[in-house]
Parts: structure tokens; sequence; C-alpha cells
């Protein structure tokens, strides 16, 4: 599953459009929150279970998406933070 489309509704939630013509629409503050980088990753395993992560309107804000091989995207927070590598599975699991 790759996308054919992606683009930002109001600066709040990503839209995939899916080649098979199915659609995602995935709220950016739940990305974030779920980050795949090794950085991320190790932050919420430090954490407890009852750890609720809260962000600032600038990390919750994209400055870009840009697409890596054909398997994921990597998406740019205005608070500068690029290492998560979202993989298209990862998003389409994600959205349901």
């Amino acid at each position: 599953m790759h996308p054919s489309k992606i683009r930002l509704i109001e600066k709040k939630r990503l839209l995939i459009v899916w080649d098979d013509g199915s659609e995602s629409v995935l709220e950016l503050r739940e990305l974030r929150k779920r980050c795949p980088c090794a950085t991320c990753l190790a932050e919420r395993d430090k954490q407890s279970k009852m750890y609720i992560p809260l962000f600032a309107e600038n990390q919750v804000t994209v400055k870009s998406i840009n697409q890596v091989g054909n398997y994921a995207v990597q998406i740019t927070w205005n608070d500068g933070h690029n290492t998560g590598i979202y993989e298209y599975n990862f998003l389409k699991r994600f959205s349901e």
C-alpha cells in the first residue's frame, strides 16, 4: 500500500489518499506522540504507563514532509525534530 497523495488539512491533520482509493486522516498531535525515532521511543520507554506527553504548538506543526525511498515519509516538525521515519504500513495501521 502506497500513498497517491498526502496533504495537510488546516495544519492539524494529515490526509493520505492510498493507491487503492481509501483515505486516512491522521491527527498531527497523535503522530508526534507516536514518533518512531529512537530518541522518542527511548523517552516513552522511560515513562510510566500513565505518562501523557504535552506538546507546544510548534512541536505539532509540520514544516515539511519528504518521501523516504518507496516505503515511508520523514516529517520535519517546526521545532526542528526530523528523525522520525513514518513507514506507510505504520501510517495505514495508525489510521484504522
